[in-house]
């Protein structure tokens, strides 16, 4: 279950229930991770996946920030979740609804079958059934692919709801206050230029966009 950490402001807004975390983590599909490289710090975007009490990451053999990951440095691993806007009567008290994670561990590589089916995890994740309606991996593609899990063991969770807390002498103004709710989506599927002449839209894509 690894080890919550009590963020030192506004601990009010903190959440020691494992299960807040993997709702997040399954929710998001974007994190940043942090580390620091011999020159000095680096933070990159790097799409996830969950699998049970690890992170998946992926990319190419010939990334230089994944080999130092590989290497078992040190690394935070930050996920976000952004959901309205705050509007207060003030510049203040004006803020977001969020939902963030922090996680702090090592990268551990995979190899063979537990990097394969780490991949196809991660296919998964972001189209549910994609795995099924393609070729599998050449090895080649395979041996281009550094796959990493990063262990789920300590972690921080803050959350901020609600609505604006202007104080008393500012609710009696005539400033407007409330939340913008902020809403993300999926549109239309948009066919590759090269795309054959009917090869419909396959399954994994139609549940993503409902349509």
């Amino acid at each position: 279950m690894g080890r919550t950490l009590l963020p030192t402001r506004m601990p009010e807004r903190a959440s020691s229930d494992r299960a807040v975390l993997d709702a997040l983590l399954d929710e998001v599909l974007l994190a940043h991770v942090g580390l620091v490289l011999p020159e000095g710090p680096l933070v990159l975007p790097i799409g996830f996946a969950r699998d049970g009490d690890r992170l998946i990451f992926h990319g190419s053999t010939g990334s230089r920030w994944l080999r130092v990951l590989a290497s078992g440095v040190d690394a935070c691993v930050t996920v976000t979740a952004l959901e309205a806007i705050k509007v207060a009567r003030s510049a203040f008290e004006s803020g977001m609804r969020y939902r963030s994670a922090c996680l702090f561990g090592r990268c551990t590589p995979l190899t063979g079958a537990e990097a394969a089916h780490a991949l196809d995890l991660f296919t998964d994740r972001v189209l549910p059934g994609r795995t099924a309606e393609v070729r599998p991996s050449t090895r080649r593609e395979r041996a281009a692919t550094m796959v990493l899990a990063f262990p789920i063991g300590e972690w921080s969770v803050k959350t901020a709801d609600g609505f604006p807390e202007d104080p008393a002498e500012d609710v009696a103004g005539d400033a407007w206050a409330g939340v913008v709710p902020l809403a993300t989506g999926y549109g239309a599927p948009v066919p590759s230029p090269d795309l054959r002449d009917g090869i419909p839209v396959p399954p994994s894509v139609r549940a993503l966009t409902g349509r």
